[in-house]
């Protein structure tokens, strides 16, 4: 499939002004230390200098010169932001100004352009019930740039063609093969599935996992439209339901606040951060309090 070019530019264009600009005010000093390297790597050796720990000294190189001799060592800053989206029908959804997948395009871009201001590598896997697309982590402006792209082309995908179920469970077991080395994994998506507690919790003996649940206050209550025909996002079948109907409602209520609680109740057990946007909150507040729960 093609779409045209120039609009695809321009979409990207825009994308990338709404939030590189805020990411750079904004993100800059938090992302860093949020996701600053944990590990250390050995840089050089230098003389003893009096107030240095003794526990630095290195006594090989020491006893060869006859005088005391330290390690120095670095931050080990190159850090690796895996950005992972969800683009099955139902994060099309969105009964404000833009749909669930709209803002988790938009803050996946600020993170990248964060993580881009820090010389991290930037990855991307978009997924339904399958993976739809998988970009290995690189550096580079460029890479980022392409990562939008590619993004904006899913959307569009989507758009014309959809319902895409949601399958979570099998992404996290594709990053857990995927990803050699320790990643900062942030997973944009409404989690309207269940079955990936497991998957979730060796994935997050790797690596730093991160949840952003995206929704709409107006996905808890059925409208009362009477007897209707409707088309479910990630199905082909129209049902008939009958929206005045009070079992129906509190039927489709338990069943939406069981998703959300088996999201909340596997992320703690996977002692993973995450943390629920909806559509007209301000999602750069939700990173800062992802962010601080990181620092403090």
């Amino acid at each position: 499939m093609s779409f045209d070019t120039a609009s695809l530019i321009r979409n990207v264009r825009r994308v990338e002004i709404k939030t590189k600009k805020l990411s750079d005010q904004v993100f800059g000093g938090e992302y860093h230390s949020a996701f600053k390297g944990k590990g250390m790597t050995f840089s050089e050796v230098r003389k003893y200098e009096y107030g240095d720990d003794v526990r630095s000294i290195d006594w090989n190189v020491s006893a060869r010169q006859n005088e005391p001799y330290i390690k120095i060592y670095e931050e080990e800053r190159e850090e690796i932001l895996m950005l992972v989206v969800d683009i099955s029908g139902s994060v099309l959804f969105g009964t404000q100004l833009q749909t669930k997948l709209d803002k988790a395009i938009e803050v996946a871009a600020a993170l990248a352009f964060s993580a881009l201001q820090n010389n991290d590598k930037v990855g991307l896997m978009a997924f339904s019930n399958s993976i739809l697309k998988y970009v290995p982590p690189k550096k580079g402006r460029s890479n980022v740039l392409r990562i939008l792209s590619d993004l904006i082309v899913l959307k569009q995908e989507a758009d014309l063609y959809p319902p895409r179920k949601t399958n979570i469970n099998s992404v996290f077991e594709r990053l857990t093969i995927s990803l050699k080395k320790k990643a900062n994994l942030f997973i944009f998506s409404d989690f309207l599935d269940e079955g990936y507690q497991k998957k979730l919790q060796i994935l997050g003996k790797k690596h730093d996992v991160n949840g952003f649940r995206i929704y709409d206050n107006k996905e808890l209550n059925i409208p009362q439209l009477g007897s209707v025909y409707m088309n479910p996002l990630e199905s082909n079948k129209p049902i008939y339901l009958n929206t005045l109907s009070s079992s129906l409602k509190q039927q489709y209520r338990a069943e939406l606040l069981q998703q959300i609680n088996y999201f909340e109740t596997s992320f703690k057990r996977a002692n993973a951060d995450f943390v629920s946007c909806e559509l007209n909150e301000d999602h750069f507040s939700k990173l800062h309090q992802l962010f601080r729960s990181k620092t403090n």
